[in-house]
């Protein structure tokens, strides 16, 4: 328990820190394992300053400044600041990189399918096998290996994970929860830019372009709207739809004519070797 002396020199020596540092963010922390943090904070520790405190210190912290205060909406019991001069995208991405997986535990929500795989597990037969067995995972001993009978999908995403299930994941070593330290919001020059539009990356982005640029190509196709990029298309689709019109038609033109001829030549063999099977 900090004294009151403590909590005026607490607030007093982070709120001179915000002046020196370009972009100040928060970071929510719970749920979030100790060993995370502190790996976290030993990567980013040449870059990035933690604040950690009480959550009404925090407060104080930022409502001492007209810009930071857009933050304080942020911060929960768990909450803590970070101060940085990295580009909020590059910050963010660093945060996100640096993450670990977690075992299950009964009643929580699993994020993702989680699967078993078919082949040997390196447990040793017993009472293991029968827990494995009861969490509905196919398992036969042979040779006095405990083996894996199929690959299949034991978890559902979305799907409450059970006692039994979660203490078959935990023998299995499976790992379906990741654990990640991620800015909730950044603010700099003035802006504040939230985990949405920080998620963003140049692989997101360029994926999003080219399905608009897949769908606006289809819209111009239908529309049939002329540009550099639909121009060779229509014309071979004008040149197509033409050559088609003059063979329906038998229009004698030179770009149809031999098309005319030969379809002509295939109906008169046709009609050739019916009448020879006539004759016959």
């Amino acid at each position: 328990m900090l004294t009151k002396t403590q909590k005026i020199d607490f607030v007093k020596e982070h709120k001179k820190a915000l002046k020196d540092y370009k972009v100040v963010g928060i970071v929510q922390l719970k749920g979030v394992p100790d060993s995370l943090l502190q790996s976290t904070k030993n990567q980013l520790r040449a870059s990035t300053r933690f604040i950690i405190g009480r959550k009404t210190l925090l407060h104080m912290v930022l409502e001492s400044n007209e810009n930071t205060k857009k933050l304080a909406n942020d911060l929960t019991d768990t909450s803590a600041i970070i101060l940085s001069n990295e580009d909020p995208f590059v910050l963010y991405g660093k945060f996100s990189s640096n993450s670990i997986r977690l075992a299950a535990k009964p009643g929580q929500v699993s994020p993702e399918d989680v699967s078993v795989q078919e082949g040997e597990t390196g447990i040793q037969p017993g009472q293991t096998v029968t827990d494995l067995k009861t969490a509905g995972i196919d398992v036969q001993i042979q040779k006095g290996k405990v083996v894996i009978s199929k690959t299949k999908v034991v978890v559902k995403k979305g799907d409450v994970i059970s006692g039994n299930m979660a203490k078959a994941l935990h023998t299995l070593d499976i790992l379906p929860f990741k654990a990640v330290i991620e800015p909730v919001s950044l603010l700099a020059d003035g802006m504040v830019f939230n985990k949405k539009v920080l998620s963003i990356t140049p692989e997101s982005t360029t994926e999003e372009l080219v399905v608009c640029f897949r769908n606006a190509l289809g819209v111009c196709f239908e529309a049939n709207i002329i540009n550099s990029y639909t121009i060779d298309r229509m014309i071979s689709k004008a040149y197509n739809n033409a050559m088609h019109l003059g063979l329906e038609a038998k229009i004698m033109d030179s770009g149809v004519i031999d098309l005319i001829l030969a379809q002509a030549a295939a109906d008169a063999a046709a009609i050739d070797s019916k009448v020879k099977e006539s004759s016959n």
